[in-house]
């Protein structure tokens, strides 16, 4: 009797573990299908990008694109970009003048045209030296725009002049002046300001765009000289 009831246990046992070991397996199943599905979309959502950067890179005949990008910069979109900054730099100073919040504009375009909210941007600016050249936090490129800041003495605000147009030319025919490398892209050319005399100046500009994630282009490098010109004797 004790026997039969140890064979019965034994057997009740070998049962629950076997049915433990088919869920088990069944549920492990399961997971590597939902995995596979995923791994499957992924691959899908891949392969559709790559078909579009390519088909990108083919239009434009880009030729520095970094492999495996993601997506890919337009021409249109750095000239867009590059307009929207002097746009942005003349409405400064005509808010300015109108008696309207430009500080807060200035900060405005800080946070849309630069990165400073998302990353690191490097900034020299035009009129700046010693040991406040560099302006590579968000109050540092704030005060050169639109002075004012006890910490910044020496800038007045670039953007206050005010400036009553400005435009833009990369260096070189077409868009020889651009490079895009995916979601990188540079420029370097020349920046025209003019004041209320109507007095033009020309600034060398190198600009380093990055496209984010809400497909918008922010500056990561601006680097700004006035052109070198040689002592005549």
């Amino acid at each position: 009797m004790i026997q039969k009831k140890w064979i019965l246990g034994m057997f009740f046992t070998a049962a629950i573990f076997t049915a433990c070991e088919q869920a088990k397996q069944q549920a492990q199943d399961q997971a590597n299908k939902v995995v596979s599905q995923a791994n499957d979309e992924v691959n899908k959502v891949v392969s559709q990008t790559s078909d579009e950067v390519n088909k990108v890179i083919k239009d434009l005949g880009l030729v520095y694109v970094e492999e495996g990008a993601k997506t890919v910069i337009t021409y249109a979109e750095v000239n867009a970009a590059q307009q929207a900054w002097c746009d942005a730099l003349v409405k400064i100073g005509q808010i300015k003048e109108a008696g309207g919040d430009y500080k807060a504009y200035a900060n405005e375009v800080l946070s849309t045209a630069y990165n400073y909210d998302s990353g690191k941007v490097f900034f020299k600016p035009t009129l700046a030296y010693g040991d406040q050249t560099f302006r590579n936090d968000k109050k540092g490129a704030l005060a050169y725009f639109v002075g004012g800041d006890p910490d910044y003495p020496n800038d007045k605000g670039f953007a206050l002049t005010p400036w009553v147009k400005a435009r833009y030319d990369n260096a070189g025919p077409k868009n020889e002046g651009i490079q895009i490398y995916g979601s990188i892209a540079i420029t370097m050319g020349n920046v025209w300001v003019t004041g209320k005399d109507g007095k033009e100046v020309m600034v060398d500009k190198t600009f380093v765009f990055k496209k984010g994630k809400d497909g918008k282009l922010r500056i990561i490098v601006h680097k700004s000289a006035l052109p070198y010109s040689p002592t005549t004797k």
